[in-house]
């Protein structure tokens, strides 16, 4: 457990990381060509160390109520080391998981494997997409709002968006990505949506579908906010354990009403989706299936958008946008300097994460 410093600073730590990342890496694109050898070898270098950093350093973070969440799942574990049964039937898998990693493993290494469980997969597919541009894949993933968040607290939730984009990697081997849906579903039962939306682009893989819907949501929950809300706690998407939808609202953390700047932060990928598929005319069914099933995703959280914690729901989608964003641009030239576009998108970003968190959460 790394304790050298107070868990009051460290997320800012990991932010001054972030930080410095991110500024050598666009140094990098200021000065070489994405094909450059050195350019490469700084990618699989770079990429390497914050991989690993990533993992160690929020795996063996201390056991603090700075992150609120993980108190809980310590909690648990504390009492399946003791030897009492399951403690629920939500997620029961996890569940599961936490009782047979208690018996072979201390509470500080558990921790250490969730968050190897759930970076590790943003390198795969980044690796398998990518080949060596991964780097510039992966640290779009590590620098994303909601990244720290759900790698401390929402781990569970965490865990199962990554076994989800795990699915991906093995598009080719059906078995395995059934596998790694149908775990991510049972790691957090709100990875259905977005399983769901895999499922109807099966059978219609149109983008330009799936962005109408996302255009008409918005009125649509400006006008008719509180029925979708009523209709989806209705059909079970609220949950009791967390004050989905319906529960108590932390005033800190929580700003009722149509969040315009969540909706910008998510029309940036929409943005992205749009400019490369239907201006620069990029063909990709995989990128095609990617964007339509955060488009579905996105559209529900904007129907719920005024609820009680419907950030929760946003991340269902939110989790998506760093390869949405990325992956035309590491797949196919479309600029002459295509190295200093990546860099700039990097850094523009990130600003939204350093904004978020330095100044938008500090007032």
């Amino acid at each position: 457990m790394i304790e050298f410093f107070n868990a009051k600073y460290y997320f800012e730590i990991f932010m001054d990381f972030s930080v410095f990342i991110v500024l050598v890496t666009f140094l990098h694109t200021l000065l070489l060509k994405l094909d450059d050898f050195k350019n490469i070898k700084y990618l699989n270098f770079m990429g390497l160390f914050v991989l690993w950093f990533s993992i160690i350093y929020m795996g063996l973070r201390p056991i603090s109520p700075y992150f609120t969440d993980m108190m809980t799942y310590a909690a648990h574990y504390n009492r399946y080391v003791q030897g009492y049964p399951i403690l629920s039937q939500h997620d029961i898998v996890f569940h599961i998981f936490m009782k047979l990693c208690s018996q072979v493993m201390s509470a500080n290494i558990f921790f250490l494997l969730c968050a190897f469980l759930y970076i590790y997969p943003m390198y795969y597919i980044s690796k398998k997409f990518f080949g060596k541009y991964w780097f510039y894949s992966f640290i779009m993933f590590i620098v994303s709002f909601s990244f720290w968040a759900y790698g401390v607290n929402g781990i569970r939730n965490g865990i199962a968006t990554s076994l989800f984009l795990m699915a991906f990697a093995y598009s080719d081997k059906k078995v395995l990505m059934i596998f790694f849906m149908i775990s991510a579903s049972l790691f957090h039962k709100t990875l259905l949506l977005p399983i769901v939306a895999y499922i109807a682009t099966l059978f219609h893989n149109n983008p330009k579908t799936y962005l109408k819907v996302w255009f008409i949501a918005i009125p649509l929950s400006l006008l008719l906010g509180s029925v979708w809300t009523s209709l989806f706690s209705n059909l079970g998407f609220a949950d009791d354990r967390l004050g989905y939808l319906t529960g108590e609202v932390d005033a800190k953390i929580e700003n009722l009403g149509f969040r315009w700047d969540f909706l910008l932060y998510s029309a940036s990928a929409v943005f992205a989706g749009w400019y490369f598929i239907f201006k620069k005319g990029f063909v990709d069914v995989y990128y095609n299936r990617l964007f339509s099933i955060y488009l579905i995703a996105n559209s529900f959280w904007i129907l719920v958008i005024k609820a009680n914690f419907s950030n929760r729901f946003a991340y269902i989608s939110w989790f998506m946008m760093a390869i949405i964003i990325i992956y035309p641009l590491l797949r196919q030239r479309f600029f002459k300097n295509q190295n200093l576009v990546i860099g700039k998108i990097l850094l523009i970003y990130f600003s939204f994460t350093y904004f978020m968190f330095f100044i938008y959460y500090a007032k």
